[in-house]
């Protein structure tokens, strides 16, 4: 048989990181798995990060690089490895990439979520430059300016109500004519004098020079278009967690997160989930790191079974 890590990591965000340097320190032999053989993960593409204890402000990309760093000191390096499948082989776990195939004792999955996109012209382009899906990331970059939120969501909603506090005017853009989101956050979204509702309106394309300018908008009813002057916009129409290659392996919820929790302990004891692929309120760069080192714990524990 091939060599059986103790751990495999799949994945090599904040989460992905974090568990590689626990893992390591506490003796195990690991092996990190990511499709794009690099670390970082979502915040390579996030312009500046503020709220990470320790940086008063840094680039997504250098933080990323830090992260890499501090791994690297420990003797971790990233194997490129788009994994297709995992198969639970009893006491051990075969991970199969397009590359190779590994063994494990245990594994660690950290693949992460990504934003549903609007796929509209310009949000590519400004992605990290006036557009964002994240408020409680960027939203202290738009204070006194003027902001759209995308969608109708509890989380739409919340993104609103929070960047109502520092933004001069917020717009909320939704598809419908009614709000998805939960009663108490729209009775205290109208309460705001700083917000205004668009209602039956898609956004169509995303304006700028350097950073983004303007929205063109379209009404779904009367077909009328028109520019709405902005400075960011954020876009909070779902995520969708990096989990289709491990339908069966681990109990999920119904929109495909793996249910776990503070333990990120799933439904095989042998494989745990850390970060945003996993059903939790809060999803952050701090808490994607603590998963990692309790993602790590877990895998301790069970190793001690063996």
């Amino acid at each position: 048989m091939d060599k059986a890590y103790d751990v495999i990591i799949i994945g090599a965000g904040p989460a992905g990181m974090s568990a590689a340097v626990y893992g390591v320190r506490a003796g195990l032999s690991v092996l990190m798995l990511d499709k794009a053989g690099m670390a970082g993960g979502q915040i390579l593409n996030t312009y500046e990060v503020e709220n990470y204890l320790g940086f008063s402000s840094i680039s997504g990309f250098e933080l990323g690089m830090k992260f890499k760093e501090h791994a690297e000191h420990f003797g971790i390096t990233v194997t490129n490895g788009t994994v297709k499948k995992i198969i639970d082989q009893d006491k051990y776990k075969l991970v199969e990439t397009e590359e190779g195939n590994y063994i494990g004792k245990t594994v660690v999955l950290a693949t992460g979520a990504s934003h549903a996109k609007l796929l509209v012209p310009g949000e590519e382009e400004f992605s990290g430059m006036g557009v964002s899906y994240c408020a409680t990331c960027d939203g202290a970059f738009f204070r006194n300016r003027t902001v759209a939120v995308v969608g109708g969501s509890d989380v739409a909603v919340e993104d609103a109500i929070f960047l109502a506090r520092a933004c001069e005017k917020v717009y909320l853009i939704h598809r419908r004519d009614r709000l998805r989101a939960a009663k108490r956050l729209q009775e205290a979204l109208i309460k705001l004098p700083n917000v205004e509702i668009i209602w039956n309106t898609t956004v169509t394309k995303i304006n700028g020079e350097d950073t983004v300018e303007s929205l063109e908008l379209s009404n779904k009813e009367t077909k009328e278009t028109s520019t709405l002057l902005v400075d960011g916009v954020f876009i909070a129409v779902g995520m969708k967690p990096n989990t289709k290659m491990l339908t069966g392996l681990v109990d999920m919820d119904e929109n495909g997160y793996i249910i776990a929790g503070e333990d990120c302990a799933t439904s095989n004891p042998a494989i745990f989930a850390a970060g945003d692929l996993r059903t939790k309120k809060l999803r952050q760069i701090v808490t994607a790191v603590a998963d990692g080192a309790s993602a790590i714990a877990g895998c301790e524990a069970y190793l001690s079974t063996l």
